[in-house]
């Protein structure tokens, strides 16, 4: 059983080895704090500022707030004395130490969980931004109040559900195909112009050669109605030439 403090003077200050009014040293100077003193600690981050709660992160804490009430109910003075009745009897004043002890623990330790959760969560962030929504949504139906309300969510069709879902991801696919479409046809366009040139030169390199045949045919029938005289000159030639 816990003993109580004389009621006489102040507590006793135990010894302690890290407390400099216990320490031979009165003044709690540091002989080391002059050589290798330690390097600056960097700055503390920027303090949390929680967001203001608004209607439902209120009503989320009255609902907390309730919830651990109606729990710490169990752990009552009357609960806690029928569980140890013989305590209960003989140090009812050690018993209800205990149990207030425990109640507060108890509430400290979810009071701290609950803010822990808030705090990793965004909870109350999240909240205010429902609240956002709602009342974004409820502006909206007041302005168009004869306009049919949206299917719910729940109620859709498996194939709109999963549509919603990939049209992000087709929305990105589709824009990169169309990149790449662009730069295909940019491209056709290029060889296309490339082959139209090509195909340019070609015909004139072929109307060319048309003419030159032109040309020879028109000498070859020039020559068609001399030819017989001028062979037959040139054998007679070759005769002489050969008889002499």
């Amino acid at each position: 059983m816990a003993t109580e403090p004389d009621a006489g003077g102040p507590d006793p200050i135990p010894a302690d080895d890290n407390n400099p009014r216990s320490s031979g040293n009165p003044k709690g100077d540091d002989s080391n704090s002059t050589a290798g003193e330690p390097p600056a600690s960097p700055p503390l981050p920027a303090k949390h500022v929680p967001a203001t709660p608004g209607p439902r992160a209120a009503g989320l804490r009255e609902v907390y707030r309730r919830a651990l009430e109606r729990t710490l109910e169990r752990v009552s003075w009357d609960n806690v004395a029928a569980c140890y009745p013989t305590v209960a009897a003989r140090a009812p004043a050690t018993l209800r130490a205990v149990q207030g002890q425990m109640v507060g623990l108890l509430r400290e330790k979810c009071d701290r969980e609950f803010e822990s959760i808030l705090q990793n969560r965004n909870v109350v962030a999240k909240l205010n931004e429902l609240e956002s929504l709602v009342g974004d949504a409820a502006r909206r139906k007041s302005e168009n109040p004869d306009r049919e309300p949206p299917v719910p969510p729940h109620l859709l069709p498996a194939d709109d559900v999963l549509a919603a879902h990939l049209a992000p991801q087709l929305a990105s696919q589709q824009s990169q195909l169309n990149a790449r479409l662009q730069t295909a046809q940019a491209h056709n366009a290029r060889l296309f112009e490339e082959i139209r040139a090509q195909r340019a030169e070609a015909a004139e390199l072929v109307a060319a050669v048309e003419r030159v045949l032109a040309d020879m045919d028109g000498a070859s029938e020039l020559l068609g109605g001399v030819a017989d005289d001028l062979a037959a000159e040139a054998r007679a030639v070759e005769v002489e030439m050969s008889g002499t």
